[in-house]
C-alpha cells in the first residue's frame, strides 16, 4: 500500500517503523492527522491507508458495538481481574467515548508494596490521545482491604480537578482487592 520509501528508508523499513509503533488493533484506530506525522507518509498514502483500514473493518465487523461497556465498578473489576493478585500496586486507567466504551486501557504507574505515586498528566494525556470523554481509575491494594488512604482520597480529588480543567469527566476510581473493591462514586467520595 506504501508503494515508495522516503529518502533514507525503503518502503519496507517504513512499513516496519509503523508496525513496531502500533498494534493491530491500534493500527485500524489510526487517523490521517496521525498518519501524516510519519515520515515517509504523505496525503496520498494517508488516505490509501485509511480506505484499506476502512475495509478491513468492514470485513472483519469490527466496530464500537464491540467495545466493552464501563457503566458500574463492577465492570471496572471485569477489566481488571489480573489486578487482584498482583504484589505490588499498580494504577491503570480505562478511556471511555461518549456512551461510555472503553476506547483504550493503559496501565498508567507500577508502586510498591503499599504506595503508588502518579501525576494527573500521566492520567490525562491518554484521554486527549484517545479523544476519550471520560476516564475511570483503578489501582489494587496488595494488602487485601480495598478501603482507600489518605493518598488515594488525595489523588482522587486531583483527578477530579484536573479532569473539570481538561474537559474529561473523571466518573469514578475503583480500588481493587483480592475478594472485594470500593467505588469512590459508590461511596460518594466522588
Amino acid at each position: 500500500l506504501l508503494r515508495t520509501g522516503r529518502e533514507g528508508k525503503n518502503v519496507i523499513e517504513i512499513a516496519d517503523q509503523i508496525l513496531k509503533k502500533h498494534s493491530k488493533k491500534r493500527l485500524l484506530q489510526l487517523k490521517y492527522e496521525d498518519l501524516i506525522k510519519i515520515k515517509g507518509i504523505d496525503s496520498a498514502k494517508a488516505t490509501t491507508l485509511l480506505a484499506a483500514f476502512e475495509l478491513s473493518k468492514r470485513a472483519m465487523e469490527v466496530d464500537d458495538a464491540n467495545l466493552p461497556t464501563i457503566f458500574a465498578p463492577k465492570d471496572v473489576v471485569a477489566q481488571l481481574t489480573e489486578l487482584r493478585h498482583n504484589k505490588k500496586e499498580h494504577l491503570v486507567a480505562l478511556y471511555l467515548n461518549a456512551r461510555n466504551q472503553m476506547v483504550h486501557k493503559e496501565t498508567i504507574s507500577m508502586g510498591t508494596l503499599n504506595a503508588n505515586l502518579v501525576h494527573p498528566r500521566e492520567v490525562f494525556e491518554p484521554a486527549l490521545k484517545h479523544s476519550a470523554a471520560g476516564i475511570m481509575v483503578a489501582h489494587n491494594h496488595p494488602s487485601g482491604d480495598p478501603k482507600p488512604s489518605e493518598d488515594d482520597l488525595e489523588i482522587t480529588k486531583r483527578l477530579v480537578e484536573a479532569g473539570k480543567m481538561m474537559g474529561v469527566e473523571f466518573l469514578d476510581h475503583v480500588i481493587i482487592s483480592t475478594n472485594s473493591h470500593f467505588s469512590f462514586k459508590g461511596n460518594k467520595l466522588i
